[in-house]
């Protein structure tokens, strides 16, 4: 696995959170996400690809204008890696902000991942 992998698989999953259109969305999904990934957060546990792009698709139908957005350059040892990220409103005030913990298969596409918030921006936005 190369540093350069895991960047375009992290790249590629924080453009499916603002990718409106299904089917491009899983498309960018299936760059950075194993076939068999776990998305984990402190809502919801979403087993694979389809699933995690159906979930994707949720969020944005809940909150129009939304915007979950990687802030910051992973950080990566091994097979993990860890960022910062933002969740706007349509508006562009900041509604949260967490970080995501992935781990990494051998090709650099994310494994597993966990999310957290962050406890003082808020709580995130239910559907």
């Amino acid at each position: 696995m190369t540093a350069e992998a895991s960047l375009e698989s992290v790249a590629a999953y924080g453009a499916a959170w603002v990718e409106p259109d299904a089917t491009a969305r899983l498309a960018l999904l299936e760059q950075a996400w194993a076939a068999d990934a776990v998305y984990c957060d402190p809502l919801a546990v979403v087993p694979g690809r389809e699933a995690l792009s159906d979930h994707i698709g949720q969020f944005l139908t809940a909150m129009p204008g939304g915007r979950i957005e990687v802030t910051s350059e992973p950080v990566r040892h091994h097979d993990s890696a860890f960022f910062r990220w933002s969740l706007t409103d349509a508006e562009g005030a900041t509604v949260m902000t967490g970080f995501d913990v992935v781990q990494l298969d051998p090709a650099g596409r994310i494994a597993r991942l966990t999310g957290f918030f962050d406890s003082d921006t808020g709580t995130a936005p239910t559907s």
